[in-house]
């Protein structure tokens, strides 16, 4: 009775800190009929007389096994009946869906299960028997699938109108509870499995971990806890920059946010918009809101900012006409009245070169550091170059606002090898190709306007 009392306190204060039933509130639990549903249900109906809420079970026949699954479901009918519980079974194909959907039986079952949580627990709570087994096991699982503090925090105890109560209390305490109150549960047979990608977590790894520490499950949920509130911490900061910066799908004046705050706000703006995002992809997007530039999203979706205002564009290709032609040493010409000059210039002291012509106007490249075809081309849309004495990339379009007069602009050659832009008109040359001290021949690069 003893243990009773303690688990049961255990869940009375995780309630409490979250807030996650009130007075007066109908909590519809999901009942599978193992032990941690059960659990669930006998202590939410323990709460309700303490707190004051009404008690309703919800069952999801998977139809994963057969007579199995059709065992289950009478044996949370009886409980419920039992108990004097409001019971509401519904019945789905997963193997069904997962065959049309391509994905695993598991995650077809999650996608179905939450979509008919959703439509019986309208205008009510729905809990869920997570544990602490379960909330370790999901951390582990993010881990392994590449995650940030976000994932790593493991499963959130209140998500809407889902409230997980028990996320503090051991798979050990909800056998021990169950026994002690000589209360009988079903066994899903694919649990004992290691087919499932979360089996071979829970079966494999935690045990292992326990091996090196007894008490891990109990150690995970003072960790978690911690997470938790330091991603709560920085999650009000995301909202309160998302409040002063975003509108309509821009945002402006993010730059000044520190990265891991414009991350989440660039994350938080593509969920919203159902777009969808990587680690790789936020780093760009990161760095093309501060330095300017595009992405594309999805078909002729764009993420483009001028450094300043980063926002989500439709972009439909114009009929831009790209010009494009071998460069050759001496006369290239793609734009009438205008001519791109380049000469190759042996060179053994760059030094005394710079010194001797410091009052002509062109630009040098290390000949020898272009790397294969080079073409003299006009400019092209999300154009980016990494500048000579520079560590960062920066967008072309953002560069030619600072420098170009607008009647210009149109009319600027490039010069680009097989790695990228290697010149730039008005704007200057590649880090990757800028002479040094090892520099032996030199490409001189003149524009004469006719």
């Amino acid at each position: 009775m003893i243990k009773i009392k303690i688990m049961i306190n255990k869940i009375i204060d995780f309630v409490k800190q979250y807030d996650m039933i009130k007075k007066g509130d109908c909590v519809v639990c999901g009942l599978s009929g193992g032990a941690d549903s059960v659990c669930l249900l006998l202590s939410m109906r323990e709460l309700s007389g303490i707190i004051g809420f009404s008690v309703e079970a919800l069952h999801v026949n998977h139809s994963i096994r057969g007579e199995e699954s059709d065992r289950d479901e009478e044996f949370c009918r009886r409980l419920c009946e039992n108990m004097g519980i409001a019971f509401n079974a519904e019945k789905c194909d997963v193997p069904k869906f997962a065959a049309e959907n391509s994905i695993s039986d598991e995650e077809a079952a999650r996608i179905l299960r939450y979509k008919i949580f959703s439509e019986y627990s309208c205008g009510k709570k729905l809990a869920t028997a997570h544990n602490a087994n379960d909330n370790l096991e999901t951390a582990i699982l993010n881990l392994t699938r590449g995650t940030a503090l976000k994932g790593i925090s493991g499963i959130p105890p209140v998500r809407g109108n889902i409230i997980r109560p028990m996320l503090t209390v051991t798979r050990q305490e909800i056998e021990s509870f169950l026994k002690d109150k000589n209360q009988p549960y079903v066994t899903d047979s694919t649990n004992l499995s290691d087919d499932y990608t979360r089996n071979k977590i829970r079966h494999g790894i935690i045990p292992m971990l326990a091996e090196i520490n007894t008490s891990v499950i109990e150690t995970s949920v003072k960790t978690f806890i911690s997470l938790r509130s330091e991603n709560n911490f920085i999650e009000n900061q995301v909202n309160s920059a998302m409040n002063n910066c975003c509108r309509e799908n821009k945002l402006t004046g993010l730059s000044q946010y520190d990265e891991v705050i414009r991350k989440r706000c660039i994350a938080r703006l593509l969920s919203e918009n159902s777009l969808p995002y990587s680690h790789e992809r936020l780093n760009t997007a990161d760095d093309i809101l501060i330095n300017g530039g595009k992405l594309n999203l999805s078909g002729d979706i764009f993420l483009v900012s001028d450094g300043n205002i980063c926002e989500i564009r439709k972009i439909t290709q114009k009929d831009t006409q790209y010009i494009e032609k071998d460069l050759v040493i001496g006369e290239n010409s793609i734009f009438l009245n205008k001519k791109l000059i380049c000469e190759t210039v042996e060179c053994d002291n760059l030094k005394k070169f710079l010194s001797v012509h410091k009052k002509l106007t062109f630009y040098l490249i290390d000949y020898d550091k272009i790397v294969g075809r080079a073409v003299v081309r006009n400019r092209r849309f999300g154009d980016r170059i990494q500048l000579r004495g520079r560590n960062f990339t920066s967008s072309v379009k953002k560069l030619i606002n600072e420098k170009i007069p607008p009647a210009e602009r149109e009319f600027l050659h490039f010069i680009e090898d097989e790695k990228g832009t290697v010149f730039a008109e008005g704007i200057g040359i590649s880090r990757r190709v800028a002479p040094d001290g090892n520099t032996k021949k030199l490409l001189k690069i003149t524009v004469r306007s006719e």
